[in-house]
């Protein structure tokens, strides 16, 4: 594997493999052995103090082989898919405009469908979202889904306060089904 081919464009080549599987020392074999940047596709290494059991790479390892990707939220923080593609776009750019390959270590399957296939999400908004977070009571969450987006409703477990609300901030922003 070589860096920019012929035609600008950067090679990226994805190592996906379970949880605990060395998906990690492979991508630093490689990466030491081709000079590749490594991208880190991974729903629990973008926090920072996350470190155990994300099997983040080492400071040593950091510091050797550039990284992107990691450390880049705060745990209080929300963070979606769409936040990571934002990064992960600037991570390729910067891979691309050093001419380097970049491995894409996948912990995550909607994360790297997210990147690979460009997925268009929905957006976001804010106040629906703070007034939905002001409503102490789940199932009203829950009842008031089944109301505006029955098929989503099915699709999301009653207890799952985080999607129900996600459901909700979109079919409420966008005034279309989530399902949809």
């Amino acid at each position: 594997m070589t860096g920019a081919s012929g035609n600008g464009v950067t090679r990226e080549v994805a190592i996906v493999a379970p949880t605990a599987s060395g998906k990690s020392d492979v991508a630093m074999a490689v990466a030491r052995e081709t000079g590749a940047h490594i991208i880190a596709v991974d729903a629990m290494q973008v926090y920072r103090g996350m470190d155990i059991g994300t099997a983040k790479p080492t400071t040593t390892d950091r510091a050797e082989v550039s990284h992107h990707c990691i450390d880049i939220a705060d745990p209080s923080e929300r963070f979606s898919v769409a936040e990571f593609q934002r990064h992960a776009a600037a991570a390729r750019a910067e891979c691309a405009a050093a001419g380097k390959s970049a491995l894409l270590v996948a912990g995550t399957g909607l994360y790297l469908t997210a990147l690979i296939d460009d997925l268009s999400l929905p957006g976001e908004w804010p106040a629906v979202r703070d007034e939905l977070q002001r409503e102490p009571d789940t199932d009203a969450l829950f009842a008031r889904l089944e109301s505006l987006d029955p098929l989503a409703a099915t699709r999301i477990e009653r207890s799952n306060r985080r999607r129900i609300e996600r459901a909700l901030e979109v079919c409420i922003g966008s005034g279309k089904p989530f399902s949809s």
